[in-house]
């Protein structure tokens, strides 16, 4: 650093449009029943819950108990109340409730008006960046964020495993961050149900076929030129090529997966 003038110096500023920044000390309070699972989880004390934004049964939204980024509204949508249940066996009617409450949620806070956009991802698993065991998502509201910025269409376009008129289940062939991403597209609304099938089958894939060893994935939703895509992202430690130089890797193996999966899910 040579002073101002020098290219490692940095006024006390960051960008509200590209960076969210995040409250260490609400940070710190968090529970972290993934790692630590003597720790008493919190949305098992459903008493106890506070700020339920919507409820449909077991399925409850509700606002983030520790809001640690900031100009956001950060909720959590408990998927059951069933701590050690997991995405990729819930049963069909839960599988499909499910999922038609989490649209409904995002599709309402996205018509509020009151954020540039609003994310909806899940976490599961030591190394998907989550910190409670128990099923839920998250739906994030962004004042000041384009999520869909670094968006491209290619991201989501690859290997047909399976599909019907207006929604299918691919493997990217040009992923977001590298090596196996597989994608869901929803073109017609009416195919809700067939897309959370073609999801959860992907995450039952990582989780129990996959030829790598999986414990962790994610799901991120994105509503893309009027079509709502699920990436369906396996997590392993990070490359440092994407890391480092944020360049995308695609395994030459992609073609086998497709094959495996049609076989295993849509053959048998």
């Amino acid at each position: 650093m040579k002073g101002k003038e020098g290219i490692g110096w940095i006024e006390m500023s960051y960008s509200t449009d590209t960076h969210l920044q995040f409250v260490m000390n609400i940070g710190q309070q968090k529970p972290e029943s993934i790692i630590n699972r003597e720790t008493a989880c919190p949305f098992c004390a459903r008493e106890s819950l506070t700020d339920i934004l919507a409820e449909d049964g077991p399925l409850l939204l509700l606002k983030n108990k520790y809001p640690v980024l900031q100009d956001t509204l950060q909720t959590v949508l408990i998927e059951t109340d069933e701590c050690l249940a997991e995405f990729s066996t819930y049963r069909k009617d839960h599988l499909h409730r499910l999922m038609r409450f989490a649209l409904r949620e995002w599709d309402q806070m996205e018509r509020s008006g009151e954020f540039r956009s609003v994310v909806m991802f899940k976490s599961h698993g030591p190394q998907s960046g989550g910190t409670i065991r128990h099923p839920h998502m998250q739906i994030v509201g962004l004042k000041q964020i384009d999520y869909l910025a670094d968006v491209q269409e290619e991201q989501f376009q690859g290997l047909l495993i399976a599909g019907e008129p207006g929604v299918e289940l691919n493997i990217s062939t040009a992923p977001r961050v590298g090596f196996y991403e597989l994608n869901a597209i929803l073109k017609d609304g009416e195919k809700v149900d067939v897309m959370a099938d073609y999801v959860q089958i992907a995450a039952h894939y990582l989780m129990h076929n996959f030829h790598r060893a999986c414990n962790s994935y994610n799901l991120f939703f994105y509503r893309f030129h009027e079509q709502i895509c699920v990436k369906i992202m396996p997590r392993f430690i990070a490359s440092p090529i994407y890391i480092g130089f944020s360049i995308p890797q695609v395994a030459d193996r992609i073609g086998e997966v497709a094959d495996q999966i049609r076989q295993l899910y849509f053959e048998a």
